[in-house]
């Protein structure tokens, strides 16, 4: 652990280097730069908002839909770009990894905080929805990099195992952006989970088994308790969401290390 922790602080600036990197690629040549970060999700909870919100006759002003989406939305979004970005990091890095000794963990933890600081900016769009909205400040806000930080070790987990598997793999890619678009509809996002709660019959039944399975619903709960519902979630919630991360983190830290020593005969 010591000797990790030793490499992990020797490669650090090379974390941050290609962080920044990735910051300005992104928004290069571009007249909004960052401001996309922000406007991206506005544009998104805009029309979406018009159309699931009267689609699914949804009560506007009970749920403060906007609010209720845009805040699910951020979290999701976050897990989705850093997961699909770790995925090539390892195949894209090659150039490095057969040039000079790099930890090679640094390419798909590097995406993941790449993502994050794209989280960040889309926080200021949350903000100005729900100053729009009129949500009434509550000190419980100040505590919003609790699930952030949860799905956030949730991701690196996840982006391990991603980025691994991907280079034996390459179809896991086409794969994985359709697991994505069926994990978004299948977390609380663009309807409420009263829906799923007073669904009858079996497939309600599984419905809900299948959402209490998954850990982003935990995370997206966690985000608009503080953030739009004033409450903190108590010590099971805490400790599922905790558990989450922490147990994807170790078995993406475990595949990784298992898979990684032929990286080089296949990137």
């Amino acid at each position: 652990m010591k000797g990790s922790l030793q490499v992990f602080k020797k490669y650090s600036p090379l974390l941050y280097d290609l962080t920044s990197r990735d910051v300005k690629i992104k928004y290069r040549r571009s007249v909004l730069g960052l401001a996309w970060s922000i406007l991206n999700p506005l544009l998104m909870m805009i029309v979406l908002t018009t159309v699931f919100g009267h689609l699914l006759k949804v009560d506007m002003t009970t749920l403060n839909f906007p609010v209720y989406f845009i805040i699910g939305n951020t979290m999701f979004s976050f897990f989705s770009e850093a997961t699909t970005g770790a995925m090539t990091s390892v195949i894209y890095g090659g150039s490095l990894i057969k040039k000079v000794y790099i930890p090679k963990y640094i390419f798909p933890l590097e995406k993941c905080l790449f993502s994050l600081v794209n989280l960040l900016f889309s926080m200021i769009a949350v903000v100005i929805v729900m100053l729009f909205r009129q949500v009434t400040p509550s000190w419980t806000m100040l505590l919003f990099f609790v699930p952030i930080l949860y799905c956030f070790v949730f991701a690196v987990g996840v982006s391990l195992i991603l980025s691994a598997l991907t280079v034996y793999f390459r179809d896991l890619m086409h794969l994985w952006s359709i697991l994505l678009t069926v994990w978004m509809y299948l977390t609380p996002i663009i309807y409420p989970m009263s829906l799923i709660e007073d669904a009858t019959g079996l497939s309600g039944q599984i419905l809900r088994t299948v959402i209490q399975i998954n850990p982003l619903y935990y995370f997206v709960d966690y985000f608009r308790s503080v953030l739009m519902f004033g409450t903190v979630p108590g010590l099971q919630q805490n400790l599922i969401c905790f558990g989450f991360g922490a147990v994807f983190l170790i078995i993406g830290a475990l595949v990784f290390k298992k898979l990684q020593n032929r990286f080089i005969l296949h990137i």
